[in-house]
């Protein structure tokens, strides 16, 4: 607009910058720190399982536990918008970068209980020899106290930050209800959808190597 009042010259170069640089910043580090953390995290379950495949099956929890815990930031945000009818004071939490962080808080721990249901089921299938829906069965009949009690205690232990205001609470709502909403779905995405998940997958796995294993048979004679 001054350009075109005529009050700049044409030598003269504006650059609009400030704090919105440093946000862009920040927001492209934290997304390649997030890229950096799924990986390491690969690649150490890959050294745990000695396996390609198995780790897979704990990530694709975790975009299901993002959601959760994005979910979780709008319900708060929609119920703290209803309270100034009940008389109380307003509740509005944005996504800010303090908030971001709780997805990266999130990544190291919504991948906990997948690992110990994929781990169960997998120690069923190669040293019990049952079958896929035995194994997967009794991997969460067995890992379901645990998964319970360890997600209780962390969200029992957040609640107070997102569900109590306080001083200083504002600045670290954020990244507790995150965490919080998203530990909680992510449970429920462990007893739910992996089992289902493993059941399909390693199925057809399994009955593909068992097809293998008895066409290899045929082939030798006096088999």
């Amino acid at each position: 607009a001054l350009r075109e009042e005529g009050l700049l010259s044409g030598d003269v170069t504006v650059d609009i910058t400030g704090a919105a640089d440093q946000l862009d910043a920040t927001r492209a580090s934290l997304g390649r720190n997030f890229a950096v953390a799924v990986a390491l995290i690969y690649l150490v379950l890959v050294a745990i399982y000695s396996h390609w495949g198995y780790p897979l099956f704990v990530l694709a929890t975790v975009p299901l536990g993002i959601a959760g815990g994005i979910g979780g930031l709008a319900l708060l945000n929609g119920v703290g918008a209803l309270l100034p009818a009940l008389g109380l004071a307003p509740i509005h939490q944005s996504f800010d970068m303090i908030t971001m962080l709780g997805f990266l808080i999130l990544l190291g721990t919504v991948t906990n209980n997948p690992i110990l249901i994929v781990d169960r089921a997998s120690r069923n299938l190669r040293d019990r020899s049952v079958g896929v829906v035995d194994a997967v069965r009794e991997a969460v009949e067995s890992r379901i106290r645990p998964i319970t009690m360890s997600t209780l205690t962390t969200v029992f232990g957040l609640a107070p930050l997102v569900l109590i205001p306080g001083a200083g609470t504002e600045l670290y709502r954020g990244v507790g209800v995150v965490v919080l909403s998203g530990l909680l779905f992510s449970m429920v995405v462990t007893l739910v959808f992996l089992p289902s998940l493993l059941v399909v997958v390693l199925s057809r796995t399994h009955g593909e190597q068992r097809a293998s294993a008895a066409t290899e048979a045929d082939a030798v004679p006096g088999a």
